[in-house]
């Protein structure tokens, strides 16, 4: 599958040519599990340039394709034809020529926003991948950590937040996001990971974000408004279906 983004979007003729290429779903066209294709499908929205996205079946990988990027996997991008695919370079490349006045600046004000919930994903893979029953409560245990972590830092009020000539002390914060309430690239990071420890731990473990956890859950219902994480966001089937052989059973 192929398709231009903004979809009624113009480009100018001094813009660049970008194409990114991202892994696809299980049917082979629509958007798969992947979400360091999201990350960069979402820096690619944030920034308001038009691109073209191509989903790229791994069963069947097009010879062309093979030749563009030999022995690599989505995601990777071109830019006027150059052939870009580690990932993090690809995001610094990005914010470095996609730059004010036109564009958006991406990176976060407050270095701490970066490091915000670093820890999740590994302590998920972790959790999911175990089959030992007595194991399993430690584990648990790893991931409600680092989630409660997180939770601190989004409901903790940043710097910019508070007032100090003002008598009101604000103990909450009030923004949408990790660094404000505008995303930024470290959003864009944790996002599509956040949103798989969610559908996938319930799905594979019953287990449920703590409702408790306010933040996050504030985090992720301002995500699911926006339509740079939905619309490059795959379908929670298709999340289920890319961990149905990863999420191991616990047995005795």
């Amino acid at each position: 599958m192929s398709l231009s983004v903004p979809q009624n979007g113009v480009k100018g003729d001094n813009e660049a040519v970008i194409e990114l290429f991202v892994k696809a779903g299980s049917d082979g066209e629509s958007i798969g599990n992947c979400p360091f294709s999201q990350r960069l499908f979402m820096i690619l929205w944030l920034k308001g340039v038009v691109f073209n996205v191509t989903t790229v079946d791994l069963k069947r990988k097009p010879a062309d394709l093979q030749n563009l990027a030999p022995g690599t996997h989505p995601p990777f991008i071109t830019f006027n034809g150059e052939v870009k695919t580690d990932v993090n370079k690809i995001e610094e490349f990005l914010e470095d020529v996609l730059s004010p006045p036109k564009y958006m600046k991406l990176a976060a004000r407050h270095p701490e926003s970066n490091t915000a919930g670093m820890d999740i994903f590994a302590k998920f893979s972790a959790y999911i991948k175990n089959s030992k029953p007595d194991a399993n409560e430690g584990l648990e245990r790893g991931l409600l950590k680092t989630l409660q972590k997180l939770d601190e830092y989004l409901i903790s009020p940043l710097p910019d937040e508070i007032d100090h000539n003002s008598m009101d002390d604000v103990k909450v914060s009030s923004r949408k996001f990790l660094d404000g309430d505008d995303m930024t690239l470290a959003d864009c990071n944790l996002l599509p990971k956040l949103h798989i420890v969610k559908v996938v731990t319930k799905k594979y473990r019953g287990f449920e974000i703590p409702k408790d956890m306010t933040g996050i859950w504030k985090y992720l219902s301002n995500a699911y408004t926006r339509e740079e994480f939905t619309n490059t966001c795959p379908s929670d089937k298709e999340i289920e279906i890319a961990y149905a052989y990863v999420a191991k059973r616990l047995t005795k």
